[in-house]
């Protein structure tokens, strides 16, 4: 039983069909909703992870995994515009990222202010040290990819279903079965809980202060008519890591996207409404109007309301529940989970059945201590915010 149909979920539970497991998955709103942590439209997918090599392996083994699931979909699920990494210092996140995917072997071009604007007029480099540039990254189409993934379990023979399920009895050191909204009782010989944003509150004792769910607002600016500058083939994927600020181009007509990555407010997946806050428009303009002039005063085409799930250290939670041998808690996607979803599912059922183990430094323990460092989204705040009571 996989609890959860966002990408760490879903995922999970089609490597472990593939794998000759009888599965079932389970998702309260279904795969791809609005309120997932795996829904909007696009994700950033790029090896850049400053210097651990640790993701940056991870994030290469999970792009061709998302290529060779488009190719057996017939979808276009990746696209590869690339990624630039504004660095703002000679001696930041972006140099380290350098000096890994050198060593890794990932394409990786260092250019200089002039260079980079010459290449992509519609981006100002002022006041930027180098930009980095990673060919091999793009996107994903987060909503199309996540029900791909889950069209491609349930045509194996996997069951999903839409509905709301808590744990249930357990004996013995073991859980017997998971509770669904209606009451019924759905037994299974092993437990995956990928449940995003709902995980603290399915098991608030284990991780509710080790992840902390906060609003995350995006917002869309439609380019000028006829104006192709901001499309996939002449416009990059962004990350502005010291700015907190990161972008990707207007894909399919939704115009150029742009979001500020700080952590925001604590809040209510279920519940919250999904309405973006005047002051993060106001940020996104007063960016736009430095970096991309073009788009400053375009107007709003769409906005969304994510939300992240983060840990302290933005490390993710992939560990077997202390008190139960047969359950293990698997997010924690702290902003830049989506992409490792094909990775993290391998490594969850691997750590099911004994054959794979849990990396050297023990990064995704539950119960280690979580010391806050900047994360592997950007260099902004160290740590989300604390729960509000109540």
């Amino acid at each position: 039983m996989v609890v959860g149909a966002g990408t760490m979920g879903a995922w999970t539970a089609l490597v472990a069909e593939r794998g000759g497991r009888s599965v079932a998955l389970r998702d309260a709103f279904g795969a791809g909703h609005s309120r997932a942590t795996s829904g909007d439209e696009t994700r950033i997918i790029r090896a850049s992870h400053g210097p651990d090599a640790f993701y940056t392996r991870w994030s290469r083994r999970a792009r061709e995994a998302w290529q060779r699931l488009g190719a057996e979909t017939g979808q276009e699920l990746l696209l590869q515009a690339g990624c630039l990494w504004f660095a703002r210092r000679p001696d930041g996140f972006e140099a380290a990222s350098e000096a890994t995917l050198r060593a890794e072997g990932v394409p990786v071009e260092h250019l200089a202010p002039d260079q980079a604007r010459a290449r992509w007029p519609q981006l100002d480099p002022t006041g930027l040290d180098f930009v980095l540039f990673e060919p091999e990254a793009g996107l994903l189409m987060a909503r199309r990819a996540v029900r791909a993934v889950v069209d491609v379990f349930t045509a194996r023979g996997g069951s999903f279903e839409v509905s709301s399920v808590e744990p249930g009895r357990s004996r013995a050191g073991r859980l017997e079965d998971v509770v669904a909204a209606d009451g019924r009782r759905i037994a299974a010989g092993a437990f995956v809980f990928a449940a995003g944003p709902w995980l603290p509150r399915l098991f608030p004792d284990l991780v509710g202060d080790l992840i902390q769910v906060t609003k995350q607002d995006v917002l869309f600016f439609g380019p000028a008519a006829g104006d192709e500058r901001f499309e996939p083939a002449t416009m990059p994927c962004w990350v502005d890591y010291d700015a907190a600020f990161y972008g990707l181009p207007s894909v399919e007509g939704r115009g150029a996207k742009a979001a500020p990555d700080r952590y925001g407010r604590p809040f209510d997946p279920s519940t919250g409404d999904r309405v973006v806050d005047a002051d993060s428009m106001a940020l996104a303009r007063r960016y736009l109007a430095g970096r991309f002039p073009a788009l400053a005063g375009a107007p709003i085409v769409e906005t969304r309301v994510c939300q992240y799930e983060a840990t302290p250290d933005t490390h993710f939670v992939i560990d077997r529940h202390p008190a139960f041998e047969n359950v293990w808690l698997v997010g924690g996607g702290s902003g830049h989970g989506f992409k490792h979803g094909p990775v993290i599912g391998e490594h969850v059922v691997g750590r099911l059945d004994g054959t794979v183990a849990a990396p050297d430094d023990d990064r995704f323990s539950i119960t280690r201590l979580r010391v806050p460092r900047a994360g592997m989204r950007t260099g902004g705040d160290d740590a989300p915010p604390a729960a509000e009571a109540g």
